[in-house]
């Protein structure tokens, strides 16, 4: 029995001219140089290292994600206002990424009523300046060390209405709780009518395709009370984490001083 070539199949045969007309493929050189690559975990150390040192007496935070382009006359930094204020008065502290817009909003609301108020800046390309209405901030070059401190401290997540940033934040928090690498932090979305789409398409398309679980949209707690937010994560916090208002010491020995 003859067994048909490729080219009686209808496939293209090719010749030894042809085989020599194929261009070679270059593939092009990834990684940096060791002594770079090397240099560069130095210098993320030494930022993370700065963090913790920096933000180690802060306290028990919240966290509080929205956009940066939010100016002060919009309803959405009064209500970020708002709700920081209530957050402050249960005892915590506020802290945002520092900008401007929404984290100025609520780091301004955590001044309002003499609450704390911190914020991890990224120094970016447009010189993205720290808000006026922080007691005490930190500057990161790196997103994902400057990610890490948002999370770190705080013992839930507030996403207001926000860009790229805010969504990669708050997915982030998100799946870390979704695969247990932290404890069930509350995570809330504050500005119900501007998350409504993003929660019906996790529902209709999400969970609908088997990518997520009802319970991963489930554990979003969306709501525009600022008093119900302040009591929720305070009954978590206490009731879950056992947070208790008793300071933690420095010390001296390490040189350690507090922020406040």
């Amino acid at each position: 029995m003859d067994i048909p070539r490729p080219s009686e199949q209808g496939l293209p045969h090719r010749t030894q001219d042809d085989a020599a007309q194929v261009p070679v493929t270059r593939f092009v050189s990834g990684p940096q140089s060791r002594m770079r690559e090397l240099w560069m975990s130095f210098r993320a150390l030494r930022e993370m290292i700065a963090g913790f040192r920096h933000l180690h007496f802060v306290g028990p935070c919240v966290t509080i994600f929205g956009s940066a382009r939010f100016p002060e006359n919009h309803p959405y930094y009064e209500q970020a206002r708002h709700i920081a204020r209530e957050v402050a008065k249960a005892g915590f502290t506020v802290m945002t990424g520092g900008g401007p817009g929404i984290m100025e909003a609520a780091n301004r609301g955590a001044r309002d009523v003499g609450g704390h108020s911190v914020g991890c800046n990224i120094v970016l390309p447009m010189e993205q300046n720290p808000n006026p209405y922080l007691d005490k901030f930190v500057d990161f070059r790196y997103f994902f060390i400057r990610k890490l401190m948002l999370a770190k401290y705080s013992y839930a997540f507030i996403a207001m209405p926000g860009g790229f940033g805010t969504l990669d934040e708050l997915f982030e928090i998100a799946t870390l709780v979704q695969t247990r690498k932290v404890e069930e932090f509350p995570i809330i979305l504050a500005g119900v009518e501007f998350w409504t789409p993003m929660l019906d398409f996790l529902r209709n398309t999400m969970v609908q395709s088997g990518t997520i679980s009802v319970a991963d949209v489930d554990r979003f707690i969306v709501t525009d009370d600022a008093e119900e937010i302040a009591t929720i994560i305070a009954d978590v916090a206490s009731k879950r984490f056992g947070l208790q208002k008793t300071p933690t010491k420095p010390r001296w020995w390490l040189l350690e001083s507090r922020p406040w």
